[in-house]
């Protein structure tokens, strides 16, 4: 599949098109130094977009402490952008963003659907589909994923809250029936490109239903509000366990014990697993502190 990456770095874009990534992660360095990549980037959106049967949006979503909410300006400008030149593109959000963000863009683009004679007729043709991938990783990530999660689209009880009404009006009125299909053909896209599952066999229980299995990487098929909890509630899970064996290890130097061996007595049990238990100075990167604080700022609603 021809892929074309957009991006507002020159360098980034230089650098991509002549095979050096710009960031550091050996898979990504490897496959542009000696794989055939039908690969080309851009600073010209317009022109990516044009011809394009799907548009992934991996811009960033900051948090912003001031509004205590992730910053999705970027998001919507391609979004704007993707439907001025290509309004039949199915457009999947990659980026992290509040629980029911996907949904109320489907309000806000009701009514400019409403109002723009270029999109009478069409259809918002958004799903989003969380990533889980870390530093350094990204590529291996994808390769290996542990799961594939895509949400499309899904009318909500109004019973069990009025303000979904609104919501799922403007679902009714503007998403495309082809959704799910869209969601799948995605999911397939990704699994092409896969090698195989990170954690095979440890998925079993997955209810057959709601997922497929294919080189034994599960996908999970669900509304846009689901995967985007998926991904808030992982990752504050991840920072929680990390906290949590810090917590265990300042306790054990404050009384003078051994915390390597309290860890690995406490890990072997299968329910808690020796995994991601590494004491340290506490939790960074990307993701995790602004994915804990944008989830805080979802209870308050």
């Amino acid at each position: 599949h021809h892929v074309t990456a957009v991006d507002v770095i020159p360098e980034k874009v230089e650098k991509l098109n002549n095979r050096i990534s710009p960031i550091q992660d050996e898979y990504i360095e490897k496959y542009l130094a000696e794989k055939p990549l039908n690969l080309v980037a851009t600073l010209d959106g317009k022109a990516a977009y044009v011809d394009a049967d799907f548009v992934v949006i991996a811009a960033p979503t900051n948090y912003d402490p001031v509004k205590n909410y992730f910053d999705t300006t970027h998001v919507e400008e391609v979004i704007d952008l993707v439907l001025e030149v290509n309004p039949d593109a199915v457009m999947i959000i990659k980026s992290t963003i509040p629980v029911g963000y996907c949904r109320s863009l489907y309000v806000k683009y009701a009514r400019k659907f409403q109002t723009t004679p270029s999109l009478n007729g069409k259809h918002f043709n958004l799903l989003f589909s969380p990533e889980f991938l870390r530093e350094s990783k990204a590529l291996y990530d994808n390769l290996y994923p542990s799961r594939i999660i895509v949400g499309y689209p899904k009318q909500l009880p109004t019973e069990q809250n009025e303000d979904w009404e609104e919501e799922n009006v403007a679902i009714a009125a503007i998403s495309n029936p082809k959704a799910e299909e869209f969601a799948k053909t995605f999911a397939a896209l990704l699994l092409e490109g896969a090698i195989g599952n990170r954690e095979e066999g440890e998925h079993s229980i997955l209810n057959a239903q709601h997922s497929t299995f294919d080189k034994g990487i599960p996908c999970l098929f669900m509304g846009t509000k689901e995967a985007e909890a998926v991904k808030l509630f992982a990752n504050t899970y991840l920072a929680l366990r990390v906290s949590y064996f810090n917590e265990l290890d300042t306790y054990a130097e404050m009384k003078g014990l051994d915390s390597k061996a309290i860890i690995e007595g406490v890990g072997l049990d299968p329910r808690i697993g020796t995994h991601y238990n590494n004491p340290s100075f506490g939790y960074g990167g990307y993701c995790l502190p602004k994915d804990t604080k944008q989830l805080l700022a979802n209870y308050q609603d």
